[in-house]
Parts: structure tokens; C-alpha cells; sequence
């Protein structure tokens, strides 16, 4: 890595968050190329672990725009890894659920996360870091509500 060390001193909080986020989204994608997914492997995770979450919690969670959401999830849905189903609480809303196919991926995925996080530095004894950055999440999008 040919960089200026004084550059790395001085870069935003901001600038290192999303450098992580960035390489973290490489590696996984370099693991599973196969699947020609990029962050919406992300979005199949979210989903896994929060059925029946809607199209605007990925965007409020992901800060994407509604269109690029959408854009997303329509492909994930051609390519057989998450359904919509109509919220029967709000009828223009869905609520998304992975299918089959997903779910046998994503014991993949969350091993590759892990790999991830053990080859970076993250640990179990990391719990407070983690719970912070989600803190510091939550406000940030509490202040753009």
C-alpha cells in the first residue's frame, strides 16, 4: 500500500467507517463471485435475520435511495432470493422474506463476514465498539427523520 501516511492521520471518522464498510463489501464479494451480488448481499442478510421488514427500513438502515432499493430488490426477487408479500396492515407496503435459496446462502455469507472480522482485527471482546457504532447509527438517522 503506496499511501500518504499523513493523509490516514488526518481522515474523518466518517471517511474510516466507510472504508471499512467498502473493503468489508469487497471481500465478501471476491469470496463469492459466482453470484454476481454485490451490496445486495447485505440486503439478503437484513432480510434473513428481520422477515417481514419492509423496503423502507433497508433504506432507512443502508441510506439508499427508495429507487435504488427498489431496483435492488427487484432483481434479488428475479433472481429467486427474497419474496414480497402485501403487508396486511398497510396494503401499499411489503413486507420481504427470504426464500430457500437465500437461506441455504447465507450460512456462507455470515462465515465470510466472520473470516472477515477475525482477519481485520474485530473480536468477540469487541461488543461495546460494535453496540457504539449502532448507537451512533441510530442517532444519525434519528437527526435526518
Amino acid at each position: 500500500m503506496d499511501n500518504n501516511p499523513d493523509v490516514f492521520d488526518n481522515a474523518p471518522l466518517i471517511g474510516w467507517i466507510h472504508n471499512i464498510s467498502k473493503n468489508q463489501l469487497k471481500y465478501l464479494n471476491s469470496r463469492i463471485q459466482e453470484l454476481n451480488l454485490n451490496r445486495e448481499i447485505r440486503y439478503i442478510m437484513m432480510i434473513y435475520d428481520n422477515p417481514n421488514c419492509s423496503q423502507d427500513d433497508l433504506v432507512n438502515i443502508y441510506g439508499e435511495s427508495k429507487a435504488n432499493m427498489a431496483k435492488a430488490l427487484k432483481k434479488l426477487e428475479e433472481d429467486g432470493y427474497i419474496i414480497r408479500e402485501v403487508n396486511p396492515e398497510n396494503r401499499r407496503k411489503y413486507m420481504l422474506k427470504t426464500t430457500e435459496k437465500a437461506d441455504a446462502l447465507v450460512p456462507k455469507i455470515r462465515q465470510i463476514s466472520l473470516d472477515w472480522e477475525e482477519q481485520v482485527g474485530i473480536s468477540e471482546e469487541d461488543i461495546e465498539l460494535k453496540e457504539k457504532i449502532r448507537q451512533i447509527a441510530i442517532n444519525g438517522m434519528k437527526l435526518i427523520d
